[in-house]
Parts: C-alpha cells; sequence; structure tokens
C-alpha cells in the first residue's frame, strides 16, 4: 500500500522542506494537502518531487470550492491533486436540524457536479458533529450522504469515534462511497493528555489492523491518510506510525 500523510499533522513543525525530507526517508510515498501548502504550489511540489512524494488528494475550503473552483483548480493541477476533498464546516456554519444539514449536502452535491465535469473526483471528509444526534433522533452525515448521493466520503475513522459512531455499520453501508480514509489513533486512557487525546497509530485503542483489513475488504478506498491534529513530536508519529501499519 502507499501511505499517505495528512500535512495539517505537520503545521506545528516548520518548514516543510525538512518535514517532507523526514516523510520520504521514513517511506511515505504520498502526503495529503490543505490551505496551510498552497500559498507556492510550483515551488511545493518542486519539494515533493526532491522527496519522491506524490499528493493525490487535498482538501479545499467549502468556500474555495465554491466561489473560487478555478483558483482551486489551478492550484490541484500543479501539485498533481485529483481527489479534491472539502474536510469542515465552521460551527457558526452547521445548520441545526436535519433539513439544514439536507441543504448543505445539496450544497456538496453541486460542488461534485463541477468537480466532475471538470476531471476531478470529489469528496466530503468528516469529523465528530456529523454523527452526533439531533433533536429528532436522526445523525448530520446520513443526511450528508443521502442528499449528495455521488460525492465521495474521506473516513475520519477517529472522529467518527469521537462522535459517538460505531465505524463498522458506516463502512458496511458506505463503504462504495469510501474513497479515503484518515488512519487516526485515539489515545489511551491517561496518555496523549497534551495532544488532545490523539495518539501514534496503533498505539491507542482503536482496532486498525482489524479496520484495515475491513476496509480493504468492503470499502472503495485507495488512499490511506496518517493524521494526529497536534501531536508534539512529529518525527515520532509519522516513524511510529507508518512502522505500526505496515505489519498490517
Amino acid at each position: 500500500m502507499n501511505w499517505s500523510f495528512q500535512l495539517y499533522s505537520a503545521r506545528n513543525f516548520q518548514p516543510w522542506e525538512g518535514v517532507l525530507s523526514t516523510l520520504g526517508k521514513l517511506g511515505y510515498t504520498e502526503v495529503e494537502g490543505f490551505g496551510g501548502v498552497y500559498d507556492d504550489p510550483k515551488n511545493f511540489r518542486a519539494e515533493l518531487d526532491k522527496n519522491g512524494l506524490a499528493m493525490p488528494t487535498g482538501h479545499f475550503s467549502i468556500d474555495a470550492l465554491e466561489k473560487d473552483f478555478d483558483g482551486v483548480r489551478k492550484i490541484a493541477d500543479v501539485l498533481g491533486i485529483t481527489l479534491l476533498i472539502c474536510p469542515f464546516l465552521m460551527p457558526d456554519q452547521r445548520p441545526s436540524d436535519a433539513a439544514g444539514w439536507r441543504g448543505f449536502g445539496e450544497r456538496l452535491a453541486k460542488v461534485g457536479t463541477t468537480a466532475k465535469k471538470a476531471g476531478y473526483g470529489f469528496a466530503w471528509h468528516n469529523h465528530d458533529f456529523e454523527f452526533k444526534k439531533l433533536a429528532d433522533g436522526s445523525v448530520p452525515q446520513d443526511h450528508i450522504l443521502s442528499s449528495a448521493p455521488d460525492i465521495g466520503w474521506e473516513m475520519d475513522v477517529a472522529w467518527v469515534v469521537r462522535g459517538g459512531g460505531d465505524p463498522l455499520p458506516w463502512i458496511e453501508k458506505h463503504g462504495k462511497r469510501i474513497s479515503a480514509v484518515h488512519v487516526k489513533d485515539i489515545a489511551k486512557p491517561g496518555e496523549g493528555l497534551d495532544e488532545d487525546g490523539w495518539s501514534d497509530v496503533g498505539h491507542g485503542t482503536i482496532d486498525w489492523a482489524g479496520l484495515i483489513k475491513v476496509l480493504r475488504a468492503r470499502s472503495a478506498a485507495k488512499y490511506f491518510v496518517m493524521e494526529q491534529d497536534n501531536p508534539n513530536d512529529i518525527e515520532r508519529f509519522a516513524r511510529r506510525s507508518i512502522a505500526t501499519v505496515k505489519n498490517y
């Protein structure tokens, strides 16, 4: 497998040249972009090439995707991104009921149509809020996926768990739509207190050995992206995580 790395994990460990060099030496072959690396796509692409890294996936805000798709396209083409991913919705923009979430899904569906016509894949990336029950007992993620039936899903398994969901039924139900996976782990009780409760992959509480097997068998995921939202040592996180998953 080609293991990828979400560069957001390394935002506090600049310069990027050093980060990319470390990732290449550790055996990563892909990275996933986010807004913090798009300022100078040409030079960033040169650093990727230098370290034997590709960037097939990238995160872009809903505002950029809706209001400046041409700008997104130009960045993606320079960096080699073929799967555009919308990663987040700010708290003040989140609907409070099922109808609102269906409306948001319809917005994503329109972006997906635009992306497809331009030759790109498109997916939504979850956090925890999509799995927290609304007043009627439903969950936003169901409304998003049902209102945008043709878009993909980048499943962040650890956020599903933190939102109170069980990843396995979601994989069973929507596996064909899962185009990418965030491989992230939740720290054991009393650990990771200075890392927002996250862990190096394979050293926490999520059964990644079992999940990788299920995802390979039951999903369409092409990209497996290592992430830790707030590591205190980026080299340690990147090194221990890839060493673990290579045994799966």
